[in-house]
């Protein structure tokens, strides 16, 4: 196996484990709340701290990684990844296990930060969404994987183990990386103190308050919270415009397609990572399911985008990304029209034939998005571009789990679309039908978002890879 084949593998696998963990630890949130003796509004924590600290760090991580070389950055990541992981296996008490969960996503911030500019380094532009299509087997593999070996996991042997298993998976994925992913490419380093001070300071207020209205509803003061990280934001953009060596070099996104691009997959992340929540509320909190087997519904939607995605990104490298991104997004809005139809007493094989669905076309979109972004990224600026992509599908991810609960607990009390989302509490009756309510009132803002989404990817332009990829040979 050549050099350049181990390298995708260890970034697959660096992807796969991250899959695991987001899924996995959802299952096991509720054996969490009960044998650290913690409230929900703490353990809660367990996903949301894990969510902020990467879509607050990729970014800033994509810039060192140009800097200090994307293969050190990333395999430095696997270590912290691994180390947190085994850590958050032996806490004792919630605090512990927040704090632990940042150090693994410190990890894993790294690792997404650098993937795709490792891919970009080793691969040519042509041959991209090739392997853009594995990176998104590893994502999907992992979270299928956490939703079958998760749930056993937490069930036979204790949610202790969705940790451990990661640290000899770990151990020898470093190794690996770090025989076989190499810096090769660095771009010269230099300081933006202010930059980076503005851009943390304005993702935490705005994460914060976003997850603030998640846990206990909006208020003056979370949405002060929210509109001060915007207006630090907006202050960020101008002195960047201004800055000698930005974190961010804003000429970057004079390039169309690239933009488009990147806010393609901010959207996407925001109307449909949702989606996944507001199913398992249903599943769990109308129909009665267990949390394992609402999950198990979901999972050949999982393994279809598994199938389907390396030869989707081969599509995008003879077509370009407008074409199989937006044929994506239109699939997971099908999708989401079949979510939307479903009253209390659905047949549940609906639920196998929307995640087929919206895996089909997750499978589409993901690869080829990925590939314009990078494609597209000047040279020298992977990192940087690597890392952007990242900072917004996750702060879009992070509002999508925000939508899906604050929407859909309209209806009826908070704790209770809580305690239903995380299985501790079923619904019946009257209450049964306005919980059925929320549900579909967010699935029509998440149709809305996932709207946007198409109107930007089919906005992107057309693309020619082939003829990108003799420019850069000559």
């Amino acid at each position: 196996m050549s050099m350049r084949r181990i390298a995708l593998f260890v970034i697959v696998l660096g992807l796969m484990m991250t899959g695991v963990d987001t899924t996995a630890v959802i299952l096991a949130l509720p054996d969490i709340t009960t044998d650290l003796h913690s409230s929900l509004s703490t353990t809660i924590w367990v996903i949301i701290m894990y969510l902020l600290v990467i879509a607050v760090m990729t970014t800033q991580l994509g810039r060192i990684g140009d800097s200090l070389g994307r293969g050190k950055m990333y395999n430095s990541g696997f270590i912290i990844f691994t180390l947190g992981s085994a850590l958050a296996g032996t806490s004792i008490f919630a605090d512990e296990l927040i704090f632990f969960r940042a150090v693994q996503a410190f990890g894993g911030a790294l690792m997404q930060a650098n993937s795709g500019a490792i891919v970009a380094d080793i691969f040519p532009v042509n041959e991209r969404g090739r392997a853009y299509g594995y990176t998104s087997i590893g994502w999907t593999t992992g979270a299928t994987l956490g939703i079958l070996v998760g749930g056993l996991i937490t069930t036979y042997i204790g949610w202790q183990y969705i940790f451990y298993i990661n640290v000899p998976i770990g151990i020898m994925a470093a190794v690996l990386g770090i025989m076989n992913i190499k810096d090769d490419k660095r771009q010269e380093s230099h300081s933006d103190i202010p930059g980076f001070l503005s851009l943390l300071a304005s993702l935490v207020l705005i994460a914060y308050g976003a997850s603030n209205i998640t846990g206990y509803g909006v208020d003056k003061f979370n949405i002060l919270l929210i509109i001060t990280g915007i207006a630090i934001l907006i202050f960020f953009i101008f002195i960047e415009r201004r800055a000698e060596y930005p974190i961010i070099n804003m000429k970057i996104f004079k390039n169309h397609i690239f933009s488009f691009s990147i806010l393609a997959s901010f959207f996407q992340s925001m109307g449909y990572l949702s989606v996944v929540f507001i199913v398992i509320m249903y599943l769990q909190g109308i129909r009665g399911l267990s949390p394992l087997n609402a999950s198990l519904l979901l999972v050949p939607g999982y393994v279809l985008g598994s199938v389907i995605a390396p030869f989707a990104g081969r599509l995008s490298d003879r077509i370009g990304s407008r074409i199989p991104a937006t044929l994506g997004l239109s699939m997971m809005m099908a999708g989401v029209l079949i979510y939307m139809s479903f009253s209390v007493t659905t047949p549940l094989y609906f639920v196998i034939i929307a995640s087929l669905v919206g895996g089909l076309g997750t499978s589409l979109f993901y690869p080829a998005n990925n590939s314009a972004v990078m494609a597209n990224a000047p040279r020298g600026f992977y990192g940087v571009s690597s890392g952007i992509l990242r900072t917004f599908a996750n702060i879009g991810t992070l509002i999508s789990y925000v939508l899906a609960i604050t929407i859909a607990s309209i209806t009826v009390p908070r704790y209770v679309a809580f305690e239903v989302f995380l299985g501790l509490h079923n619904i019946v009756g009257t209450i049964a039908g306005k919980f059925m309510t929320g549900i579909r009132s967010a699935l029509i803002m998440s149709f809305i978002i996932l709207v946007i989404a198409v109107i930007l990817s089919i906005s992107r332009g057309r693309e020619n890879r082939a003829e990108k990829a003799v420019k850069l040979k000559t």
